[in-house]
């Protein structure tokens, strides 16, 4: 197998993305195909791996893997991403909907590299409550965007171990089987905050989280009292845009090719 990929990044984000409407990679193969691609020095590197494929109902489906080869229902820098790939190659026009396991998800290309997603609707929203860690109580907060995600307020978010915590709550018998997301974040002014993010599946930090910042100012708003349009400053440097209409959540933000290339088999054929 020798696939043209596109490598991309969304807010920090970064994804193998693949045409695969053909169906050349079979769903079977995908799952180890994204833990081998998105290995970093052995292989091409990435937080995800994205197949578009063909849909019967939308303009295209995903499959979207995490770099340990783990499906994620949905991933909002990706879909941004996604939208501008599906775009860029004729599959999409500017205002798209595309299947994913959270849904069907609308997105629409506003220039030439930004991108604004409808977000799934969120579910499970569950205001400062606390959870045991290491015989302390942590005040949390937690809300599922897509995927689920607990949000912890900090005075100081450089300074918090986010691995150690994260990891910890990641693996709580609170969110227990399926795990969590796990975000810190930082009040700048009225409607700016700032966020680092443990991300399941990468089991590590991403320099960006589309549905985490989603989940952030949602969390933000209600216990802050932050305005909509939320602009979220992540790990990246980049800015991600929360916009809310009614009861929709909108994530807006940079969705840039970095490179395009071929897979040889030397990318995923190694021990």
């Amino acid at each position: 197998m020798i696939s043209e990929f596109y490598k991309m990044s969304g807010g920090g984000n970064d994804f193998i993305v693949i045409d695969n409407t053909d169906n050349s990679i079979p769903e079977s193969k995908a799952s180890g195909l994204a833990e081998k691609l998105c290995k970093r020095q052995l292989s091409v590197g990435a937080d995800g791996l994205i197949l578009i494929c063909s849909s019967k109902e939308d303009d295209f489906k995903w499959l979207f893997y995490n770099s340990d080869g783990s499906v994620a229902e949905m991933c909002g820098n990706g879909a941004r991403c996604a939208a501008r790939f599906a775009y860029i190659n004729g599959i999409a026009g500017r205002s798209m909907t595309f299947e994913t396991l959270a849904g069907k998800i609308k997105a629409e290309i506003i220039d030439d590299n930004s991108v604004k997603v409808l977000m799934t609707p969120p579910l499970d929203a569950n205001f400062n409550y606390s959870i045991e860690i290491d015989n302390k109580w942590l005040e949390v907060s937690s809300v599922n965007t897509g995927v689920p995600h607990v949000i912890i307020k900090s005075e100081n978010i450089a300074d918090e171990p986010l691995i150690e915590t994260g990891r910890k709550i990641r693996f709580h018998d609170k969110y227990s089987p399926a795990g969590t997301n796990v975000n810190f974040y930082e009040i700048k002014d009225d409607s700016t905050v700032a966020m680092r993010t443990y991300e399941r599946g990468v089991e590590g930090e991403t320099l960006a989280c589309g549905t985490g910042a989603v989940a952030v100012a949602i969390t933000a708003n209600a216990c802050e009292n932050i305005n909509f349009p939320v602009k979220i400053k992540t790990r990246s440097g980049a800015t991600l845009t929360i916009h809310k209409q009614d009861n929709n959540f909108f994530l807006e933000g940079e969705a840039r090719i970095i490179y395009q290339g071929v897979l040889n088999k030397e990318a995923y054929d190694y021990e």
